[in-house]
Order: structure tokens, then sequence, then C-alpha cells
């Protein structure tokens, strides 16, 4: 395959109504606020339309919420400002404003936002669906006349806002954001494979800063970071998992924290479309390793930084050494969220965020004096096969001989892991 053509990739077009001289409405309805129509896209949604007002209120990360206004947040003496990853190229908060049930399944979301957004800063709201089996989607942002479409109709959906602006100057002001639901006429959405690919890795290091989702970083941490918020987890979530191994066949299945290294919109391993930039690199191939070895983009990453290693993917400093990982180097990573829809989730518990214990230990068989063919980390979710009687092992979950099988000679006991529905027996 011939490398990816060199280019700038252009910008894309946001439409905006002025208000006032300060405040702008970020309209995803391709409507203005005088009620006209604008032209229609591809595809026409429903009459069923459903709408959710939320308040601007939740957990935030960077973000503080006054006199109804959500802004970036002064960090306090001593707080580190930025995510880890970020590495100084830009400031981000998020404000996750809670999950709503909507009478009727939904696919297609315009997210309208009132906001004050100074020159060279951003508010961009995005919607994730959770399916009848309790897994979720992908975040999905919902741009000005280009709404968010859920890969599977969803009942429930979140909102989240993130917040970004230049190191200084003045940031964002969202004084409103609403959710206007319904389902897409002609869409034809099927479900994708699981997503693995070959990529970079990179230690994360930055010990004592704090992540994406607000984590603070320590030397024992078991997490990655991806390049792109769409499979960020808040802190001590697991919904967005993934398995790393090494060519040495260990692994190291550990959930999603940061956003980096380099970018942080270059979903690569999603196809095009939906990949949400650089749509011309190939699938799997993350945009700093094209930019690092074939010039790509003049070989800088989105912010214009030069490339200097192709990484795809920022491991954390725990999960790096329990991988034997003595230098940077290429793992074959699995997104697991990834061709799932459908199975229910299995969540591993071993502590929380503020208290976690060591990870479970993979074993190659139901014992614990199994082969250690890797670990599992608290939060992360996991792919179950089957459950088979092994070892009595004590944990979260109580005392149990129960142990499942995540892949062939690959087994967790259960007394840690959470599942909605018994697995099958082997």
């Amino acid at each position: 395959m011939p490398p990816p053509r060199r280019r700038r990739p252009a910008s894309t077009p946001v439409v905006l109504w002025v208000l006032t001289a300060a405040t702008v409405l970020l309209l995803a309805t391709g409507v203005a606020a005088t009620g006209a129509p604008s032209t229609p896209g591809p595809t026409s949604p429903a009459t069923d339309a459903q709408r959710w007002d939320p308040e601007l209120a939740g957990s935030a990360v960077r973000v503080q919420v006054a006199g109804g206004t959500a802004r970036l947040a002064t960090p306090r003496d001593g707080e580190p400002e930025r995510a880890g990853s970020l590495r100084g190229a830009r400031r981000q908060g998020f404000l996750d404003l809670g999950a709503h049930t909507f009478a009727r399944a939904v696919d297609r979301l315009d997210v309208p936002i009132v906001a004050d957004l100074p020159p060279g800063t951003s508010a961009v709201a995005s919607v994730r669906g959770r399916d009848d089996a309790g897994r979720w989607s992908e975040w999905v942002p919902a741009a000005p006349g280009a709404p968010a479409l859920l890969p599977t109709p969803s009942r429930t959906v979140a909102l989240r806002l993130a917040l970004a602006a230049p190191v200084t100057g003045t940031g964002p002001a969202v004084r409103a954001v609403s959710v206007r639901a319904d389902r897409e006429t002609g869409a034809q959405r099927t479900l994708t494979p699981r997503a693995s690919y070959r990529v970079f890795a990179t230690r994360e290091g930055l010990v004592g800063g704090t992540t994406a989702n607000g984590h603070v970083i320590t030397e024992n941490d078991q997490f990655v970071a991806l390049p792109s918020g769409q499979a960020l987890d808040g802190d001590g979530k697991g919904d967005y998992s993934v398995r790393l191994c090494t060519p040495a066949g260990r692994c190291a299945t550990v959930p999603v924290w940061d956003i980096g290294p380099w970018n942080t919109d270059d979903d690569y391993w999603n196809a095009a479309p939906p990949r949400k930039k650089f749509p011309d690199v190939p699938q799997g191939t993350p945009e700093a390793q094209v930019a690092y070895s074939d010039h790509y983009h003049d070989g800088q990453d989105g912010f214009g930084r030069t490339v200097k290693n192709p990484a795809g993917i920022d491991v954390a400093d725990g999960t790096f050494r329990a991988l034997g990982l003595g230098d940077n180097g290429y793992v074959t990573v699995d997104y697991l969220w990834t061709g799932r829809a459908g199975q229910a989730p299995a969540d591993v518990h071993l502590g929380t965020a503020d208290s976690p214990q060591a990870p479970v230990t993979v074993r190659s068989t139901p014992s614990t004096g199994g082969t250690d063919q890797g670990l599992v980390a608290n939060a992360a979710q996991v792919d179950v096969q089957c459950h088979v009687a092994g070892d009595a092992v004590t944990g979260r979950h109580g005392a149990s001989s129960d142990w499942l099988r995540i892949d062939t000679d690959r087994y967790v006991p259960a007394a840690w892991v959470a599942t909605t529905t018994p697995p099958p027996a082997c």
C-alpha cells in the first residue's frame, strides 16, 4: 500500500449564529435561531423528536460551574493544570452531565450549545448510548451541521462537554446545552469487528501529574492513554479498556484514563468514516506514526509539534513494567469496546480509584499455581468466554472456586470479576 499523501488536513467548517458581540449559538441541528432551515443533510430525521435539557451540573474535571456558566477551572496552588499527555499543548476540561433515558430509542442527536468562544477556544458536546446489555458506545461528538450518530439505537444516552483553550488567555464559557434526539431514517449501520492493531507504545511517566480524566498519576498505575477523547473513561471506570500484548506474548488489560500521545482527536482504530480526523491515513495507523516515518502533515502532530516518535499509545509506568517492556516499542492492542454490542460487560473490581489494589494475575490454568500470563487492572472490562472450576480464591465478591476464561489458556478468578450474565461452562 503506498504511503498516504502528505497534506495538512482541512479545517472542518463550523456554522455560527451570532447572538451578541460575545455569545454564539453552536447549532448542530442546522436550524438558525430564527427557525429558518439550512440545507438538509444526506439523511432525514424522523418526526418524533425527543428533547433533553440538562442542567450544567455533574462530574467535572478542570471545569467549574458558577452562576449557571461552565468555564475551565483555575488550578489551585500546587495542582497540575493540564492533562499529563497533552504536555502543555492546550488546556482542556470535561463536564459529564450524566445520562438520560428517552421514551423511545434514538440514534441521531443534535446538541445545540450556547457559549462564549474567544478565538482559539472550543466547546464540544459528545454523546454515547448504552445498549440493552449495558455496554456503552464510544463518545460521539456532535458538531454544528453534523449531529452525532450512535452505532446502534439506544434509549439511555449520556452527555459530556469538552472545553478547550490555549495555554494562556480566556477560555470558553458555556451557558446552556440541550439534546434533540430522534431516529435517523435510511441509516444502515452494522457492527464492526473487533479493532486490533500493532502500534508503537511509549511509557507515560509524568508521575504526580494528572490524566485527562483527573486521575493523579502514580508510579505503579495501570492504565493507558489513547490520542482521542472518544474512548476516555472516568477515573475508576473501565467502559473503554484495551488489551496490550508484547511480542513475547505477555498481556495486560487496563482502562483508558488519559488522552495522548501527540494528538487528542485521532481515533485511528476507527474506519473513515467515522474516523474523525486524518481520513487519508489507513485505519489502525496513528497520525503520529506516518508523521514520523513519512513526513505526513509536514512531520507534525495536530498541534504543530514535530513528532519525535511514532507512538499511538502511552502506557502507565506500572503496566509498562508488568509487561516487561524495557524500552518503548511495538505492541499489539485490542480495543475491547469495539465489536462488542449485545454482549454483557464483565468488570474487574479490585479496589477503588482512591484505594486500588494490585492487579489480578492472569493464569495459564484455573489455579493459583498456573503460569503468570499477565494482568488485569482494577476497573478494566474483560471478555469472558466461559467458566470452569479451579482453586478457591477470596476476592471482592467473596470466596469462589470459579474461574473465568478470558482467552485461550488464560484465566482469572471469578471472585474479582462482576458479570451481569452468568457465562456458560467451558
